[in-house]
């Protein structure tokens, strides 16, 4: 029986059923339908996922905030790089009877070719960058000076590509050579440019509400004219790591995102493969996760959650 806090939060929604429209897929966490032949709708369910696993364990009201965030980035961000959405409102293309099912978490969006690769942009050195770099002094080969410490920001921000894994496989980091060879200098280029310019602009704006954006990873596509553009989400709790900035200034780190749910499983054993996929979660766990997310939620986008 989930506890009387975790009731309170409401359903969850695993998943969503529309009629109306075909289903194309359904990712980790977003279920994605066809509009016609240009469009999709996407739908950001509660479904929690880490290590590339789907837990059994959905997170109350996680869809809307992935939502209300992705929106307000898109929205602040559109100066710096053009992005999928088609500013129509995601209910005028279901049934008026499933319009329940997808308020506040779903983006009607125009269709792109996404580019193969995760353009992630660090400020600090956490998490697999972590790893390299205590090995052997780089992040996805750029050297980086001696001595860093995760709460060690970096003089500039730095762009670390990363393969687009299958599902059930891991995203691997790349080097920009590597990056070049599988979408060509000149779009390499450009792409490494759009992702840090978008990261400063998010960083210098979270900093006036009192989160460090540690890293993050865009995902682009084309458009029919070879555009590139800014599509999926951006800069949500799942696709970045948010650090109270209070608490960073005395050496520690609280995180606002994915990351104690990782250290949690790690601790009990869960290291990720498709075997996992029904692991279910404790009450406080969930809730803990929902906390984060809405309090990051709150503060950077000023939104009641």
């Amino acid at each position: 029986m989930p506890s009387p806090a975790l009731l309170a939060l409401g359903p969850a929604v695993r998943s969503t059923s529309l009629s109306s429209l075909p289903l194309i897929a359904r990712g980790k966490v977003r279920d994605l339908y066809a509009v016609g032949a240009d469009r999709m709708l996407m739908v950001a369910s509660d479904r929690l996922s880490a290590f590339d696993v789907v837990m059994k364990a959905p997170v109350p009201g996680k869809g809307r905030l992935l939502t209300r965030m992705a929106l307000f980035w898109f929205a602040r961000l559109a100066a710096i790089a053009p992005n999928h959405l088609t500013g129509e409102a995601p209910e005028s293309v279901v049934a008026p009877a499933e319009r329940a099912q997808i308020e506040g978490r779903a983006m009607l969006v125009r269709r792109l070719e996404p580019l193969p690769c995760e353009a992630v942009v660090r400020g600090y050195v956490a998490g697999s960058g972590w790893k390299e770099y205590a090995r052997q002094g780089t992040v996805c080969a750029i050297a980086l000076p001696p001595g860093l410490t995760p709460t060690t920001p970096l003089a500039e921000p730095i762009f670390t590509p990363a393969t687009k894994a299958a599902p059930g496989a891991h995203d691997e980091n790349i080097d920009f050579a590597a990056l070049e060879a599988l979408i060509g200098a000149a779009r390499a280029a450009e792409l490494r440019a759009a992702a840090i310019r978008l990261y400063v602009a998010a960083r210098d704006y979270a900093a006036t509400r009192g989160i460090v954006v540690a890293d993050t990873q865009f995902e682009f596509g084309l458009d029919a004219d070879g555009r590139l553009t800014l599509m999926d989400e951006v800069l949500t709790p799942d696709s970045s790591r948010f650090w109270l900035a209070d608490e960073l200034a005395q050496g520690r780190i609280v995180a606002l995102d994915k990351q104690p749910l990782r250290d949690w499983l790690a601790r009990s054993g869960v290291t990720g493969g498709a075997e996992q996929a029904a692991l279910d979660l404790p009450d406080e766990v969930i809730l803990g996760v929902h906390e984060r997310y809405a309090r990051a939620c709150r503060m950077l986008c000023g939104d009641a959650a």
